[in-house]
C-alpha cells in the first residue's frame, strides 16, 4: 500500500480517464512501468479535480516481490513532480484501503486579502470580504455527530446512504499565517463535494451570506438550496486516512 501526496491543480480528480490527465493514471503508470501484471489502484479516497492529497492511500496487486523502500524509490522515477509516493507498507493481496477506512480528515484553506498572494495560488480560496470566523465556529457545531447529511452532497451524487458522522470540524487560524482561515472536517466517510459544500457555507455563514442556523436547516430538510455555495476545488486537501488495522512494515 502507498501514501500519495499530490497537487491536484493540474489533474482531472484521481479516478482514472480515458481522456484526461488523472493522479490515477499518472500513478498507475508508474505502477505499470515497473510491473506490467500489477492490477489497477485500489484508493481511498476519489478526490475530484483539482483537489489536492498530502494522505493518500492506494494499494495494489504486485507479481514483483520488491520491498516498501524499493517500491518508494522505483515508482518515484516514474512520477511528475505534482505526485509523490511518501510511504510504502505491503499489505494482504486485494487489500482495499477504502474498505478499511475507519476516519478521514480534509483541510480546507481560505485565504483572506484583498489581492493575490502567488504562493498561496491554487492552494486556498481566496475572499476579500469581512469574515466573522465566531460566527462559522457556533454554526459548525451542528454537524457534529450522525446525521442524513443528503444536503450536502453535488446533484451527481446518487447514492441511496447518505447518513454520515463527522468526528470533529474546527475553523480556526493558521499558525503560519493570520491571513489564512483553516477548515478541518472529520469523518467516517463523505459523498461528493460534502466537504467543499461545508466550507462553502460556512464561508457563507462567516461573511453574511448565509443564516447562522443553515446547518440545523438543511439537516431537517435535506435540502440543497438551504445552504451555501460550493466552495472551489483547489482550497481542499485529504490531509489523513485511518484505517482499522495497523500496519507496521512502513517505510520510511
Amino acid at each position: 500500500m502507498l501514501t500519495v501526496a499530490y497537487d491536484g491543480g493540474h489533474y482531472s480528480g484521481f479516478v482514472r480517464q480515458a481522456n484526461a490527465r488523472t493522479v490515477g493514471g499518472e500513478l498507475g503508470g508508474a505502477v505499470s512501468a515497473i510491473d506490467p501484471r500489477a492490477t489497477n489502484l485500489r484508493a481511498a479516497s476519489r478526490t475530484d479535480a483539482g483537489v489536492h492529497a498530502r494522505g493518500q492511500l492506494c494499494a495494489f496487486d504486485s507479481t514483483k516481490e520488491l520491498s516498501p523502500r524499493s517500491w518508494v524509490l522505483a515508482l518515484t522515477q516514474h512520477l511528475p513532480q505534482e505526485i509523490a509516493v511518501v510511504r510504502a507498507a505491503s499489505v494482504a493481496p486485494g487489500f482495499d484501503p477504502r474498505r478499511h477506512a475507519q476516519r478521514k480528515t480534509y483541510r480546507y484553506s481560505v485565504l483572506h486579502s484583498v489581492v493575490r498572494d502567488p504562493f498561496w495560488e491554487g492552494r486556498a480560496w481566496r475572499i476579500s470580504e469581512r469574515f466573522n470566523q465566531s460566527e462559522a465556529v457556533r454554526s459548525a457545531r451542528a454537524l457534529l455527530g450522525k446525521h442524513d447529511f443528503r444536503a450536502f452532497r453535488g446533484a451527481e451524487d446518487q447514492r441511496e446512504e447518505t447518513v454520515r458522522q463527522i468526528f470533529r470540524i474546527d475553523v480556526h487560524t493558521a499558525h503560519s499565517d493570520e491571513r489564512i482561515t483553516l477548515i478541518d472536517v472529520e469523518g467516517n466517510g463523505f459523498m461528493y463535494k460534502m466537504v467543499r459544500i461545508i466550507a462553502g457555507s460556512l464561508v457563507d455563514i462567516g461573511r453574511g451570506r448565509l443564516a447562522a442556523d443553515a446547518f440545523e436547516r438543511a439537516l431537517e430538510s435535506g435540502v440543497r438550496t438551504d445552504l451555501g455555495i460550493t466552495a472551489p476545488a483547489q482550497g481542499l486537501c485529504l490531509e489523513e486516512v485511518v484505517l482499522d488495522v495497523d500496519l507496521q512494515d512502513f517505510w520510511p
